[in-house]
């Protein structure tokens, strides 16, 4: 049986009777079992290769289709957290062998030290970079201006602008004296730079700094500031097919008429801080932040107010830094807070209207420059309805919850201990110098402060220790 065994594992666990029929009650491997075995092996070899080439269809798909652009879209002010998307994107589209890589640009404008990082990149990469004005309606404003230039193919789509890039201070003015001057030239020769490298307008792209010039598609297209305008993103990739353009790595030609497209979206960290660059949420985060505070103040010990206030002051202080806000907005939303506060205990009517008006005024100035800005600068505001519901929140906030609670803790402790201290009540037993005492519905040891109490005779609490009442003879 152990013979039989070993021939069944050896002939790889086929057995058949010998020659097909039986023979003293023994079975041993026949060749039809090899054969069975041969084909089993035969069948398992295909699964493998089917299995392999499932997981290689994605890359022999691309080497046969060929191209694909990478397309990254920036939208809203030009901060440090576009800078490091953009810059990402780039390296990207450097590794994965993308034709281009696409920004659909949309932007008011930003940070100049942002914006000299991004452009500084596009001079520099492997990979030929085509800036897209899109939607309509679209802005390529200000610092998107020089991001535009430094592209290897700028396009606008009909109904976009560009230019009024004339450079301001953080908080939105104008940059007075020799500041002015310095940084306006600064910024005139560096875009200048950038459209003779790109084989631009470079007299164009100086009078945009220098006076805010502005132009539609059409008006950039005819003064050489832009290389084509295109309806879509479909449409672009089939107009740019076959240019040639000069990136850092040579001379390369672009193949992107059936060019695959692959989104390159922000990552969750980027998303987060630059949603923070927004007027009505920076706004929203100084209002809660210092509210936060005043319960803190109004309630010590209490930590978690202090903590969240201090969260929100931080990202708004982030998000006021990306954004051309006025201190004088920032110091009437602080005053109103505190006279809010200070109403709380005065309860005045005045104070009241005073502290709504002031936040009404700060919300409105928060981002409104001091000084008149070009026409063609789009405006940068917090949103009339958050004003408006905010202050009816803040109100209602400081009358009737924060005020109530203050309130609450000028009326006497009705539990606990304290609560006995003062109470009347009725000598149970003599009280010389212990007894029992009947002090608010209940019996207690009580001890007389005082000389000795007879037996139904009023008493007053004037002390508790534990469970026993000290009292004296009302």
């Amino acid at each position: 049986m152990q013979k039989l065994w070993r021939e069944f594992i050896s002939r790889g666990g086929m057995l058949a009777p010998r020659n097909s029929r039986a023979r003293s009650g023994r079975f041993i491997a026949t060749p039809c079992a090899e054969a069975h075995t041969t084909n089993a092996r035969f069948w398992i070899g295909v699964a493998i290769g089917l299995i392999a080439l499932a997981f290689a269809l994605p890359t022999i798909a691309r080497a046969q289709t060929g191209a694909h652009v990478d397309v990254i879209t920036v939208t809203g002010a030009i901060d440090t957290w576009i800078d490091a998307y953009i810059n990402r994107g780039i390296g990207l589209a450097e590794q994965d062998g993308a034709q281009a890589l696409v920004i659909v640009l949309n932007t008011p404008g930003g940070a100049l030290n942002a914006t000299q990082n991004i452009t500084t990149r596009m001079l520099n990469a492997r990979v030929p970079i085509v800036v897209f004005v899109h939607p309509q309606g679209a802005w390529a404003g200000s610092a998107g201006t020089f991001i535009t230039m430094a592209a290897n193919i700028a396009a606008m789509a009909p109904g976009t602008t560009i230019g009024a890039a004339h450079p301001v201070s953080s908080s939105g003015q104008d940059i007075e004296g020799d500041a002015r001057d310095k940084v306006t030239n600064f910024s005139v020769s560096i875009i200048q730079g950038i459209a003779k490298q790109r084989g631009r307008n470079a007299d164009w792209a100086g009078r945009a700094v220098k006076d805010s010039l502005a132009a539609t598609a059409q008006e950039a297209l005819d003064l050489k500031v832009i290389d084509l305008i295109a309806n879509d993103l479909n449409d672009l990739l089939n107009k740019i097919d076959g240019k040639s353009v000069k990136t850092a790595a040579g001379e390369l030609t672009l193949n992107t008429r059936r060019a695959g497209i692959n989104p390159v979206d922000m990552n969750i960290p980027e998303l987060i801080l630059h949603t923070l660059v927004d007027p009505t949420i920076a706004a929203f985060l100084l209002s809660l932040g210092l509210l936060a505070l005043v319960v803190e103040v109004y309630n010590p010990g209490a930590t978690f107010p202090a903590v969240v206030g201090v969260i929100c002051l931080v990202f708004a202080s982030v998000a006021l830094g990306s954004l051309p806000f006025n201190w004088g907005g920032v110091i009437l939303i602080i005053l109103s807070v505190i006279t809010f506060a200070i109403d709380v205990k005065v309860n005045s009517v005045v104070l009241t209207g005073g502290a709504v008006v002031m936040f009404v005024l700060g919300a409105m100035l928060l981002f409104m420059p001091l000084t008149p800005q070009p026409p063609t600068m789009p405006a940068i505001s917090v949103s009339p309805w958050f004003i408006l519901v905010m202050a009816g929140a803040m109100t209602a906030f400081f009358l009737f919850i924060l005020g109530a609670a203050v309130r609450g803790h000028r009326y006497p402790v009705l539990s606990g201990a304290e609560a006995l201290i003062g109470a009347t009540g009725t000598a149970l037993t003599d009280i010389a110098p212990s007894g029992l005492a009947y002090v608010k519905g209940e019996d207690w040891s009580a001890e007389a402060q005082e000389g000795s109490i007879q037996k139904g005779e009023p008493v007053k609490v004037v002390q508790v220790e534990g469970l026993r009442l000290k009292v004296v003879k009302k």
